[in-house]
C-alpha cells in the first residue's frame, strides 16, 4: 500500500503542442507553480511531463496549469498520437512543396527576365496558402506563445515567413523593395520538412521504450466458472487465473498454477534462450509463451506489473534533467527575445547603412553568390532581418541533452540495465572506484548447501526460520526441507543473521562467532552459517556460491578504464579472499556491517574519488544511497532497489561495466551536442546579421542543426 501511495504521488503525461525548448520550459514553470507540486520536469524530445506531488491533487489542476501556458494534456495512446502526427506532418510537407515548387520555378523565370503576369499576386496567394495552410500548426504555436507573453521557435519562423510576404505586399503597393514572397513559402516548407525529419528521427531514437510499450497486452483470457472470457487488461485483478496459449504474450505477472511451456523473456531480460516454466514458477508480463498452455495466477497487472514499473522508471529517467543541462536552459530562456532584438537591429542597421556598407556586400557577393544584389535600403534591411530570424535555432540546444538521454537510457535498457536517476549518466563519467558486494553481485546469488551436521529437528527449525528471510543464503537453506514449524519473534539482523523462536526455544542462524573452527571450509571459498540453540552451538551449514562467469572479465574492464575495483562483504575474510582472487580483486573488506560499507564508501569519497556501489541486499541499502551512484541487482530486495540509481534487471557484474561505458558515451555525446549547438548559433547569427546568408540557406542550416543533434545522439545506441 505504501508503494502504491508513492506511485500516486508521481505522474507522467503527454503534452501536445510543444515545438521547442522554450515551450517545454514554460509548461514546466507553470506546473511548478501548482499548489501541491514539489517538482516538475518537461521533456521536449518525448513530449512528456513528469511531476512529483506533495499530496494527491486532482488531475484537472495539472490540466489547467498546462492550458494556462497555452498547451494541452493528451490522453491518446503514444502510438496513436505518433501515427496521427506522422500522417499530418507528411500531408503538410507534401502540400507546402506542391505550392512552393511551382513558386520557385516562377521566381527563377522572373529573375531570368521572363516576367510572369501577376507574379506578385501568385507569390502572395501561394505564400498565404503555405504559411496559413500547411504551416497552420506553426502559426498557431507562434500565436499561443505570443498571447501568453513568451516566444518560441515558431515565433522566429513565422515572423521570418510573414516578413518575407510583407515585402511582396509592399512591392505590389509600389514601394521600392525587392519581393521575397516566394522565399517566405520556402522558409515554411523547409521548416516543415526539417520538423518532419526531426520527428521521424526522434521516434527512431526512442525505439527501445516503444518496443517495451508495444509488448504490453490489451486483453487477457480469464478463467470463469462457465469457461473462459477475454477481458480488457484493466479489468484483470490479482488472484484471477488467466490462460496463455502457445504464440501468445503473457499479459500479467504471476505464478504458473498449471501446465508447462518454454517462455521467451528476451524482450524484457535480454536473455535469448527460452526458459522452461512449470508449476509454481514466476512469469513476467510481456514475455512470449512458445510451446504449451499455461494457467497463470495473477499477482501483478497494470501499474503493479514488472514491465510497467520498468517502463515508468525509464520514462522518468528520460524526462529528468542533469546538471550540464542547466546552462543550456538558462540560454534558451532568453534566446528568442535576444534573436528577435538582433534581427531587428540588423534590419535597421542595413536600412540606414546600406549606402555606407554596400561595398562590403559587393565584395562578399564576388565569391558568395547568394548575397543579395539589391542595394535598396528597405530590401537589404528586410533581407538581413528575415535571415537572422530563421537562422537562429534554440531547438538544437533544447534537444542536445534529452535526445542523448533517450538513446542512452534506451541502450542501457536493451542491455538489461534500468537507469532510475538520469544524473547518474553525468556522474558515471568521473567514477574512480567500484565497490562490489560478493553474494549475488560477484557470485550468482544462488548458493547451494554442500555440507551440514544438523539434527533433523534442528534442521526443521532452521529451514522454517530461513524461509522467512530474503537473504540469498536463506533460499539455499530453505531448499533443505519443508519447514513446517511455527516461528515467533523473527528478527533479521542486517549483516549478521536472523533470530527466531521455535517451540519456545530461541535460535540464531548466521555468522559464526569463531571462524577458526571452520577454516577448512573457508579456505575453499565456502560460506559457513552457524546455528545456535538457546545460545549454544547446534551445528553449521557450509554453503558455496559460484563466481559469475563474467566477473573476472568485468574486473579487468574496470582496471583498463582506470577504475579501482573493491570488494566489500559481510562474509568471512578467508571466503572473501578466495572469491576475490578468482575475480582478480586485490582490495578486500570482509566481515563488514552495513555501517562499515557506508564508511568504506565515504572513505573513498573523502580521498576525492567518485564511487559506484553495487549490491543486492538489505545490508547494502545505506551504502547504495551514500555512493555517488548506487547500482542494485534486480533480483535483490526492494529496499536495495529503491535505494539505487540504476538496477540490473538481467545479467551479472559485467553489466556494471556496461553501465559505465554507456553513461560515459552518453555524457560525451551530450557535451558534443551542446558544443555544436552553441557553435552553430555563435557562427551563424553574426553571418546572418551581416547579410552574408540567404534566408533559404539559413532555414536549411537551422533544420540541419536539430537533425544533426539527433543523429549524433543516436550514436549512443550503436
Amino acid at each position: 500500500m505504501e508503494e502504491k501511495n508513492k506511485r500516486d504521488l508521481k505522474r507522467s503525461f503527454r503534452v501536445s503542442g510543444m515545438t521547442c525548448a522554450t515551450c517545454s520550459r514554460i509548461v514546466e514553470k507553470s506546473l511548478s507553480k501548482v499548489d501541491g507540486v514539489s517538482f516538475a520536469a518537461v521533456n521536449l524530445a518525448t513530449e512528456t511531463a513528469f511531476v512529483v506531488l506533495e499530496r494527491d491533487i486532482p488531475q484537472k489542476d495539472l490540466e489547467d496549469a498546462v492550458s494556462s501556458a497555452g498547451y494541452s494534456i493528451s490522453y491518446e495512446k503514444p502510438e496513436d498520437a505518433e501515427k496521427r502526427r506522422y500522417i499530418q506532418s507528411r500531408r503538410n510537407v507534401v502540400l507546402s512543396w506542391a505550392i512552393t515548387g511551382p513558386l520557385m520555378i516562377l521566381m527563377i523565370l522572373h529573375m531570368a527576365g521572363y516576367h510572369v503576369p501577376a507574379f506578385l499576386l501568385l507569390e502572395i496567394a501561394g505564400g498565404m496558402a503555405v504559411v496559413f495552410g500547411a504551416g497552420f500548426r506553426s502559426v498557431k504555436g507562434a500565436w499561443i506563445a505570443l498571447s501568453h507573453m513568451h516566444a518560441n521557435m515558431d515565433v522566429l519562423v513565422v515572423s521570418g515567413s510573414l516578413a518575407a510576404l510583407v515585402t511582396t505586399v509592399l512591392a505590389l503597393a509600389g514601394v521600392d523593395i525587392a519581393s521575397f514572397g516566394a522565399i517566405g513559402s520556402m522558409i515554411m516548407a523547409l521548416h516543415l520538412t526539417g520538423r518532419f525529419i526531426e520527428s521521424w528521427l526522434r521516434d527512431r531514437a526512442s525505439r527501445e521504450i516503444k518496443t517495451l510499450l508495444s509488448i504490453q497486452s490489451e486483453e487477457a483470457r480469464v478463467v470463469k466458472d462457465d469457461g473462459e472470457i477475454m477481458v480488457p487488461i484493466e479489468a484483470v485483478k490479482p488472484g484471477f487465473t488467466v490462460i496463455v496459449r502457445p504464440g501468445e504474450r503473457i499479459p500479467v505477472d504471476g505464478r504458473v498454477s498449471g501446465g508447462s511451456a518454454a517462455v521467451d523473456e528476451s524482450m524484457i531480460t535480454g536473455e535469448s534462450i527460452p526458459v522452461e516454466k512449470k508449476r509454481d514458477d514466476e512469469v513476467t508480463g510481456g514475455s512470449m509463451n512458445l510451446t504449451g498452455v499455461l494457467r497463470v495466477e495473477v499477482s501483478g497487472v497494470g501499474e503493479d506489473s514488472f514491465l510497467s514499473s520498468m517502463i515508468a522508471l525509464i520514462q522518468e529517467a528520460q524526462g529528468a534533467k542533469i546538471p550540464i543541462q542547466a546552462f543550456a536552459d538558462r540560454v534558451t530562456n532568453y534566446f528568442v527575445p535576444v534573436v528577435a532584438f538582433l534581427a531587428l537591429s540588423s534590419g535597421l542597421f542595413w536600412y540606414f547603412g546600406v549606402d555606407s556598407f554596400g561595398g562590403f556586400l559587393d565584395w562578399a557577393g564576388s565569391f558568395l553568390p547568394w548575397v543579395t544584389e539589391t542595394r535598396s535600403p528597405l530590401s537589404t534591411g528586410f533581407f538581413a532581418f528575415v535571415t537572422t530570424m530563421v537562422i537562429a535555432c534554440p531547438c538544437a540546444l533544447g534537444l542536445a541533452t534529452p535526445m542523448a538521454l533517450i538513446t542512452g537510457t534506451g541502450a542501457a535498457s536493451r542491455e538489461g540495465i534500468v537507469i532510475r536517476n538520469a544524473e547518474a549518466i553525468q556522474t558515471a563519467s568521473d567514477i574512480g572506484v567500484v565497490i562490489l558486494d560478493k553474494t549475488g553481485t560477484l557470485t550468482y546469488g544462488k548458493p547451494v548447501v554442500l555440507e551440514h551436521n544438523l539434527a533433523p529437528e534442528i534442521m526443521d527449525a532452521v529451514v522454517s526460520i530461513e524461509k522467512e528471510s530474503n537473504h540469498p543464503l536463506a533460499s539455499a537453506i530453505g531448499q533443505l526441507g519443508e519447514g513446517k514449524a511455527m516461528v515467533e519473534d523473527l528478527e533479521e539482523i542486517a549483516g549478521r543473521g536472523v533470530t527466531g523462536k521455535v517451540n519456545g526455544r530461541e535460535f540464531f542462524v548466521g555468522k559464526p562467532g569463531d571462524l577458526d573452527i571452520y577454516s577448512s571450509h573457508l579456505e575453499k571459498g565456502r560460506t559457513v552459517v552457524e546455528v545456535l540453540k538457546d545460545g549454544k552451538r547446534a551445528g553449521f551449514l557450509a554453503i558455496e556460491d559460484q563466481l559469475r562467469e563474467d566477473a573476472s572479465g568485468a574486473v579487468e574492464r574496470f582496471k583498463n578504464e582506470g577504475i579501482i575495483p573493491v570488494m566489500a562483504t559481510g562474509d568471512s575474510l578467508r571466503t572473501a579472499q578466495a572469491v576475490a582472487a578468482s575475480a582478480g580483486i586485490s582490495e578486500i573488506h570482509a566481515e563488514v556491517t552495513p555501517e562499515d560499507k557506508l564508511d568504506i564508501v565515504r572513505s573513498w569519497q573523502s580521498r576525492g574519488y567518485k564511487v559506484l556501489m553495487v549490491g543486492d541486499g538489505m545490508n547494502d541499502a545505506a551504502a547504495l544511497k551514500g555512493a555517488d551512484i548506487g547500482l542494485a541487482v534486480g533480483s535483490g530486495t526492494d529496499l536495495a532497489i529503491d535505494s539505487a540509481d540504476a538496477v540490473i534487471v538481467k545479467g551479472g557484474v559485467s553489466k556494471v561495466a556496461d553501465l559505465v561505458a554507456i553513461s560515459r558515451k552518453t555524457f560525451t555525446v551530450i557535451r558534443q551536442n551542446l558544443f555544436w549547438a552553441f557553435a552553430y548559433n555563435v557562427v551563424s547569427i553574426p553571418l546572418a546579421m551581416a547579410a552574408l546568408l540567404h534566408p533559404l540557406i539559413a532555414e536549411t542550416a537551422m533544420a540541419f542543426s536539430s537533425i544533426s543533434v539527433i543523429l549524433n545522439s543516436m550514436r549512443v545506441s550503436r
